[in-house]
């Protein structure tokens, strides 16, 4: 479909499919109809047809809130790219440029929204992916919505801070405070207030070591508490919250201790640090399908063996917090799993058993909750009309996700693979 049409599409239209998803009633309605104006539902059903309105027939398809991936890094994966030397090659423009293609397959996967979280290259201090954001915003290039961490802050020899070249060529890829090295809490309210100056929505920072970074332990804790402190202080102060990288059992007590809102990974957490999650009514990203299909077989011999060591782990660390009762929202680390493959994530939790009902909730309204809003992740009146198309009931069978063939953002039509010509009737 071509950018005019897409721009100059019908007012009002009517989506008609064999069913919906009911997250709330964790079940497919039939069938299924959804009226839309402009950028909004208005009506679910018969509510809100206009018997006038274009109608997009998908046949036996069934509709879904348009799915949430709570972490990517856009800027980062793609064709062509070598990750480690791409650090050092990579100019701020390629970077961006790298990300369209990356936004686009996301996108048209069926993930409406995501969170960006953290650059960690040399960027002389810009927040690549706020510009990311803004252009898709603008209409320039396609891509989901895009929320912002800008730099993730970590401390010097840090995880996120490049340390590949650190033993042989000292001072190559030396990061400042603005690209988020911080230590000490003068320098971290610094750091922390850069990013939030110059549009980052949410905090990121590194609160313990990680498998693919030259750090040591991937589960030690790596700020001080007194650090992590002024980090949720200045982010809290200023409406966002912060997500905390954090593998290691005691990293994840002392993160939630401190404030810190969501943790991504939490790969080797133990029951206390999963009760704590619970007690104080915080999240975790899963980003399960990465410890067994991230390719580590180019990573240097240490970094393999540590994920050798870790991966195994998340599965039983990831299913106790479900079962807990912990708040999930789905992540996917792209590109530690490809871009555009992020419903590989959703496939990976039902196969150890969390349910299909949970992973789509976790995928949808927990991830909204996640990012504090309340105009998606629902197909509603009121809602945003992010809506996808899936050809089956992925409460039956969650690999129908794999196999999005219409999008909608926002009231637009990206893609749509079902429809003759692919537009309203």
């Amino acid at each position: 479909m071509s950018d005019a049409k897409r721009a100059g599409g019908p007012k009002r239209l009517t989506l008609k499919a064999a069913g919906l998803l009911d997250v709330d009633a964790r079940a497919i309605i039939s069938p299924g109809i959804v009226a839309v104006e402009h950028d909004r539902i208005v009506g679910i059903g018969g509510d809100g047809v206009d018997p006038a309105a274009p109608v997009i027939d998908l046949g036996d398809a069934v509709l879904l809130p348009g799915l949430m991936d709570m972490e990517v890094n856009l800027l980062m994966g793609g064709k062509g790219e070598n990750p480690v030397l791409s650090q050092v090659q990579d100019d701020p423009a390629t970077r961006v440029l790298r990300a369209v293609g990356n936004a686009r397959r996301t996108l048209r996967a069926g993930f409406t929204t995501v969170r960006n979280l953290g650059l960690f290259v040399k960027t002389g201090g810009y927040l690549l992916d706020v510009a990311l954001g803004k252009a898709i915003d603008a209409g320039w290039i396609e891509g989901p919505r895009v929320v912002p961490a800008g730099h993730a802050i970590t401390p010097t020899g840090g995880h996120l801070d490049p340390t590949m070249f650190a033993a042989f060529m000292p001072g190559v890829l030396e990061l400042t405070i603005e690209e988020g090295i911080a230590n000490g809490v003068d320098e971290i309210r610094k750091a922390v207030r850069y990013q939030i100056k110059h549009g980052a929505q949410l905090i990121k920072v590194c609160c313990s070591g990680g498998v693919m970074s030259l750090t040591g332990e991937a589960g030690a804790q790596h700020y001080s508490d007194e650090e992590l402190r002024v980090i949720v202080d200045e982010a809290h102060r200023r409406g966002l919250r912060v997500a905390a990288h954090t593998h290691g059992a005691e990293a994840v007590k002392h993160a939630v201790a401190c404030g810190i809102d969501c943790i991504e990974h939490g790969f080797l957490m133990d029951d206390e640090a999963i009760q704590m999650l619970v007690d104080n009514d915080r999240f975790l990203v899963t980003t399960r399908r990465l410890a067994q299909a991230m390719d580590v077989s180019k990573a240097p011999k240490v970094l393999q063996d540590k994920a050798a060591e870790m991966f195994p782990k998340a599965e039983t660390s990831i299913k106790a917090a479900y079962e807990a009762g912990v708040k999930i929202a789905v992540g996917t680390d792209a590109p530690a799993i490809p871009h555009g493959r992020n419903a590989d994530e959703l496939v990976t939790l039902v196969e150890w058993g969390m349910p299909a009902d949970a992973v789509l909730r976790a995928a949808t309204v927990v991830a909204a909750d996640l990012i504090n809003v309340t105009d998606r992740g629902r197909l509603a009146a009121g809602q945003v009309a992010d809506i996808i198309a899936v050809p089956g009931d992925p409460l039956a069978d969650i690999t129908v996700t794999r196999n999005v063939n219409f999008v909608m953002k926002g009231g637009t039509v990206y893609r749509n693979d079902l429809s003759p010509n692919g537009g309203a009737q």
